[in-house]
Parts: C-alpha cells; structure tokens; sequence
C-alpha cells in the first residue's frame, strides 16, 4: 500500500470546519427524529481515536453526543454479564454515544493481557455478534471504527508523549506493553474482525499514520452512513429588553474577583503556544 502524502493543514482545517457543520445538523436530525447513534472507537494506542473524537464533539450539544470512556471494572462489575455495565451508557432517543474503547475490550487488551481466561474469551466472540444484532433490531444505529498505525509510528508517538507533560497521561504500563506484543494484538485483532465484522455492523478501517487525513476520512464517512436529513429548527428571536425597575449592582468592592492575568499577555510578559507533535509527526 502505497503510503499517503500529509494532508496540507489549511485545506485539513478548511474541510474539518465543513464537516463539523455537517455533524451539527446530524445532531439536530437525530434529537428531533428521536433516533439513537452509537459509535465505536477501537484500535492501536496512540492511534488518533481520542484526537478523532474531540473533532467530532468540539461544536456538538453534550447532554445529546457524550463520550463513554469507562475505567476498569470493579470487583461487582467483574461479577456481572460481561455487556452489563456497557448497557447502562446505551443512548436514550436523540442521543449520541461514542465509546472511546467498549465491550472490545475483551477481544483486544483483556485477551492479550490475560485480564479474561479462555473460555470467557470464547464466549464473547459468541456473544457479541447476538448482542450487536439485538441492538440494531431495536433501532440503534450502529457504527464501529477501527484506527490502524504502523509499529513504527505507534512507538514514535510513545515517544513523543514520554517528554510531552501535556500527553504523559495519556501513557500507562499497559501502553507501553503494546509495544512488545504487537503481535499479539494483532492477532487478536484478527480473530476478533473474522467473529465479529458481521454484515449488520461491518468494521471500517482507518488509516491513521497521518492523524489529520483520518480524522476526515473518519468524519465524512460517518456522515455518508447515516441517513440523516436537514431538519428546519425552531425560529428564534430575542425578546425586547424591559424597562429598569431600579435595580443597581453590586459595588465591585464587595466582591472577589479573579486577578486581571489577561493584562500581562498584553504587557507582553506573557504568552505560549502549544504545538501537538503528533499532530505534526512525518
């Protein structure tokens, strides 16, 4: 495969804008058409899934498109059917949810890390295709979203969170053991597409080597997979300000306010821009 040239960063800019006017009048479709949407994001660390997600909710209403990102189960969870704690952050009608890791968890990092034996592993490849077709016979859109990066990239951005304060928590032991099981994930991975890439709810893989073209890649596909439609809102129109009745602030003396720190940036004593390398990575 022959490796894609980096997106020039205005035409990137240009058409994330584009797409994210797109996703708001997703929105709109979904809360008035009383719809549900739930989107999987699952792949290697440091594949831009959480990059993909903050484009996509940057603009979006939270109390209708919320990420579910759940820690490790606890020993009650542990004890549960598996897909238990997953059902609870399903969406209600006229929401969105993107699952930042999901019920794949089992296929993936509790395979390969030993976090589930083998038979608990069998069974979710049994049951997760049954699971995924019930929510769709009742209504849920349903899309899955795979982020695929080369071992070369994937250690170069490990490296560039190991000196970035702003990304080093984005590491963990865990992480950094990927490294030394890429194999392993990858095969892994491999058994989980053959149970579960189902015609009902195909994988799509993405590309990320360069994080900016597969976050567009990504966007626009969820938006050419969902049937949704422009919907007219509701006109608004602000109401005429009523006459005083007498009220007078509060003395500014009486309050505590925060210090003026916006006045150093403007004495120039002040100031610094964040570059994310990773955005920037060849």
């Amino acid at each position: 495969m022959t490796k894609a040239s980096k997106l020039d960063k205005d035409l990137y800019e240009s058409e994330l804008h584009r797409l994210q006017s797109e996703l708001v009048e997703m929105q709109e479709w979904i809360k008035q058409q009383g719809q549900r949407l739930v989107v999987i994001f699952e792949g290697r660390d440091a594949a831009g899934k959480g990059g993909a997600i903050k484009r996509i909710t940057e603009y979006l209403n939270p109390r209708i498109a919320q990420v579910v990102a759940l820690p490790a189960p606890t020993e009650r969870q542990q004890s549960q059917w598996y897909f238990q704690r997953y059902i609870q952050h399903l969406p209600s009608a006229g929401q969105i949810k993107l699952f930042d890791r999901s019920w794949y968890n089992r296929a993936g990092v509790e395979r390969v890390m030993g976090y589930c034996s083998t038979e608990e592993h069998r069974r979710f490849l049994r049951q997760c295709p049954i699971f995924e077709r019930m929510l769709i016979e009742d209504g849920i859109i349903l899309r899955k979203y795979w982020f695929s990066v080369s071992d070369k990239q994937q250690e170069k951005r490990f490296k560039s969170r190991l000196t970035d304060p702003m990304r080093r928590w984005k590491l963990s032991p865990t992480d950094l053991e990927s490294l030394t099981r890429w194999e392993d994930y990858s095969r892994a991975k491999d058994e989980m597409f053959v149970h579960t890439d189902i015609p009902e709810a195909r994988w799509h893989v993405v590309e990320s080597e360069d994080k900016k073209r597969a976050r567009i890649n990504m966007i626009a596909h969820l938006l050419s997979s969902v049937p949704y439609q422009h919907v007219e809102r509701e006109e608004l129109k602000l109401p005429k300000r009523p006459a005083s009745t007498g009220y007078r602030r509060t003395d500014r003396s009486l309050q505590l306010e925060v210090p003026d720190h916006a006045s150093e940036l403007e004495d120039g004593s002040g100031g610094y821009t964040y570059v994310d390398p990773e955005d920037d990575d060849s």
